[in-house]
């Protein structure tokens, strides 16, 4: 096959995300899943017009969509915001990510699965897609109660998923080799703390260039010239770049008066980098492997969902939430992709015996949770009087 040069496969991305978009739109289905189905017909495993070899040259696309995906959610968690939706989203988060890693735990080890195949597993089902979900949320413009409890707890999932795999793989290190190692308990905090705390300093840094720098263009490199610098610090020392952008986000939002003059340029921005990822995430995409994802896969791929339904539905009514909340906000939390997919990559270091079947299943849920999550993320929020459009 021909190589082509780099603009030329960027212009092929974007023009593969704009022909489905206006496919799926006569559809009435989200972008996010024609982005993806476009990006499966030109990926390696179909026509083949994006081979692997491209996909990993522009993973730092990847890196910079999720980095902004990140920011723009960070700004979800100002005070004044958190003061009108209380502690639900805290609730939810921290029992619709455990239950999702119990109810996966409990299924496998009762079916008769290893114990660390179990486990591993389970901790992985924890995560959540937050590009997905915020692509359909600004897609159709949601607005209400279980939009205004979605985004954060979408959020706070990743910090949940972190410390539910850190906590996994330490209880396999001590049936494994019978030992305890407070290390390994205690990596997965370092980890998120220490991307918390250079979000917040990055932040505070962000809010000082703000006021020193006027005019929209000079803003909006300030933004996208500290988004980069956060990933690629966070990169470069195994921290979680989706956790320090949102802090650095959240941070700046709380402590700028610019926050509007911000956002509003960078949402325009944006945009393409989102295409550029989904068409890159849907060639990545092996749709092949689904007839080899047997019962452990069919297992993780059913009860994962059951699990992130039981929790959130637990959670909204321990916090109080409103009825909508309760009843639909479990069935926006289905899709999954990025960090389970470093998960399943640390999963296979740890693991090696596992490794090929843990990838198998995760990567074959996340191309089922892929396709159909969004989809069901809109005809849930229409559901509950969120979205207006057919």
């Amino acid at each position: 096959m021909m190589h082509l040069n780099d603009l030329i496969y960027i212009a092929i991305f974007l023009a593969g995300a704009l022909i489905a978009g206006k496919i799926v739109k006569q559809m009435h289905l989200p972008n996010v899943t024609g982005y993806l189905v476009m990006g499966i017909l030109v990926g390696p495993h179909a026509l083949n017009i994006i081979n692997e070899d491209v996909i990993g040259h522009f993973s730092i696309v990847s890196d910079m969509a999720l980095g902004f995906i990140a920011f723009s959610i960070g700004a979800e968690f100002s005070i004044k915001y958190l003061k009108k939706v209380g502690k639900s989203p805290v609730v939810i988060a921290i029992l619709e990510g455990c239950s999702a890693t119990l109810l996966v735990d409990i299924t496998l080890l009762l079916l008769g699965y290893d114990t660390p195949l179990s486990l591993a597993l389970g901790a992985i089902a924890s995560a959540t897609a937050a590009a997905s979900t915020l692509m359909i949320v600004k897609q159709y413009k949601a607005k209400g109660p279980v939009t205004n409890t979605l985004l954060p707890v979408v959020a706070m999932d990743d910090a949940v998923a972190l410390m539910n795999f850190g906590i996994s793989m330490a209880v396999i290190k001590v049936i494994s080799s019978g030992s305890f190692s407070a290390k390994a308990m205690l990596m997965p905090l370092v980890e998120i703390f220490g991307a918390l705390i250079f979000g917040a300093i990055l932040g505070i840094i962000m809010t000082q260039l703000v006021k020193l720098y006027t005019g929209r263009g000079n803003r909006l490199a300030i933004t996208v010239g500290m988004t980069f610098l956060c990933i690629g610090v966070c990169n470069m020392t195994g921290m979680s770049s989706l956790l320090a952008c949102m802090m650095m986000s959240a941070v700046f939002a709380n402590t700028s008066r610019y926050t509007d003059k911000i956002f509003e340029p960078l949402d325009r921005m944006t945009p393409p980098f989102y295409m550029m990822f989904f068409i890159l995430s849907g060639a990545s995409l092996d749709i092949t492997i689904i007839p080899k994802i047997g019962l452990v896969g069919a297992v993780y791929v059913i009860v994962r969902v059951l699990g992130k339904m039981l929790g959130a539905y637990l959670g909204a009514a321990i916090s109080k939430a409103p009825p909508v909340v309760k009843k639909y906000l479990g069935l926006t939390l289905i899709p999954q992709e990025g960090v389970a997919i470093g998960l399943v990559t640390v999963a296979k270091g740890a693991l090696p015996q596992y490794g090929n079947t843990i990838q198998t299943v995760v990567l074959c849920g996340i191309v089922i949770y892929e396709l159909l999550g969004p989809l069901i993320t809109k005809i849930t929020l229409k559901a509950a009087k969120e979205i207006s459009t057919t």
